[in-house]
């Protein structure tokens, strides 16, 4: 509705409610030499049209580029058509937290869809209705588990996308727990040996990140057993979601918890957001996740319907034994998840696979250049680092012809020096590759 201003009468009544003569005196603790003396000589508002001309000429001096081969935590992946128009319904757009199950079926069933699709892919019993991020899921994931063993030590793979790692920290912190980073090999994946050294009867929790953010595919399974064998639980998160359609889920091989960021699922490249953490795990931790999950029951008529099951949340009761502070699910990006994972259907296999066969082609391609060389030897998915002669102008000469190059590691791991991470998915094209290598074979 409009803007309606409190009247003089309005003001009056609430200065005489709380206590104070004008309004001024709501700012008595404000030092005098802080206080606006006059108004600034601000320009006359703009009317709608003029408002619209001046952001749309702002708007073109946005360069855009023709194409990206930057992954490292944030992917881009063609978003079908049918996922903008279910999500800009307005019975979804608007609605909130479904709180009043008797006129929330719709926006209730859309996530009871989106929970029973992440656990299938990520092969646990149950997911939950999203975090924030994939960041924030791990580092939930990673306190919870600290919390229900009672131990203060969580070990990370340093193959962790380091800003994942960064969160870890800042949850572990706040906590009193302890972190210990396990290096990795020359095959880009854990050192398992660091690793049975690290693990000690204080250990609550293992991290590890497959594919890695080297694109480089970790052996989940012997480091289940590994983390298993001293009681310690088993967190395998993911950055690019579509790696789910053809490596083994980490859920089937053992893995405790699952976790990452759900923005490949027909989420756009925003500026780093807003996207949308996935949590998934074992059942036997359905009361000790964060969030909320949504569960099918049947009315008293026998009539299918659909409520929010389980909310550990820091609003409801007992609120000093809520497992975290979560306010909130991501429920519109997670509707765009679902939507995008509806569409896709088994063709998620057949989406990998592409990515695959132009990640290779990418790679290959950059091989023939003069220096270029691969640094891991790990089998790989979307992702993967070579070692070059100059990886800043490398990045430069590719800006002046509107892509996006490689991420440069140097930034979080210093021991790789001149070194790119490249990422290659369906939106590029044989012809685009080929156009890279060739501005790189003249230029650098």
């Amino acid at each position: 509705m409009d803007y309606c201003p409190h009247t003089t009468q309005d003001i009056i009544q609430m200065q005489a409610v709380i206590g104070v003569t004008s309004l001024d005196d709501l700012f008595a603790d404000i030092p005098q030499k802080f206080r606006l003396k006059q108004i600034p000589n601000i320009p006359a508002a703009l009317s709608e049209q003029q408002t619209v001309a001046v952001l749309s000429d702002l708007a073109r001096k946005n360069k855009l580029p023709q194409l990206t081969l930057t992954g490292a935590g944030a992917y881009h992946h063609f978003i079908p058509a049918v996922v903008g128009h279910i999500i800009s319904r307005a019975e979804f757009y608007t609605a909130y937290t479904p709180y009043q199950a008797e006129i929330s079926q719709g926006i209730l069933q859309a996530i009871y869809e989106y929970q029973t699709m992440i656990a299938h892919l990520t092969g646990t019993e149950i997911a939950n209705a999203s975090m924030y991020d994939g960041a924030s899921a791990m580092a939930e994931a990673a306190v919870l588990c600290a919390k229900m063993s009672n131990r203060t030590k969580i070990i990370v793979a340093g193959s962790v996308h380091p800003e994942y790692r960064q969160v870890v920290r800042t949850y572990s912190w706040a906590n009193g727990y302890t972190i210990a980073e396990i290096p990795y090999t020359a095959s880009g994946q854990l050192d398992q040996a660091a690793l049975q050294n690290e693990l000690d009867n204080q250990v609550a929790a293992v991290l590890v990140q497959s594919p890695n953010f080297f694109g480089v595919i970790e052996d989940v399974a012997s480091i289940v057993d590994v983390a298993h064998k001293k009681g310690a639980l088993l967190i395998a998160g993911f950055t690019d979601g579509t790696a789910l359609g053809i490596l083994q889920p980490a859920g089937a091989v053992g893995a405790d918890f699952v976790v990452g960021e759900g923005q490949s699922f027909g989420n756009p490249l925003n500026y780093g957001g807003p996207y949308l953490g996935i949590f998934a795990a074992r059942e036997k931790f359905m009361r000790r996740i964060p969030g909320r999950l949504v569960g099918a029951t049947v009315d008293k008529n026998g009539k299918r319907g659909f409520v929010l099951t389980l909310q550990t949340r820091e609003q409801h009761i007992r609120r000093e034994k809520a497992t975290s502070n979560i306010c909130s699910n991501e429920a519109l990006c997670a509707l765009a998840a679902g939507v995008y994972l509806a569409a896709l259907g088994k063709n998620l296999r057949k989406l990998a696979e592409i990515n695959i066969y132009k990640t290779q082609y990418l790679k290959n391609k950059l091989l023939q250049l003069k220096g270029w060389r691969e640094v891991f030897t790990a089998p790989i998915y979307n992702e993967f680092v070579l070692r070059c002669p100059n990886p800043r102008l490398t990045n430069e000469k590719l800006k002046n012809e509107g892509i996006i190059g490689g991420y440069e590691l140097q930034k979080y791991y210093p021991e790789l020096e001149n070194t790119l991470l490249f990422c290659a998915t369906e939106m590029i094209s044989k012809e685009d590759i080929d156009r890279v290598a060739t501005i790189l074979k003249s230029r650098v």
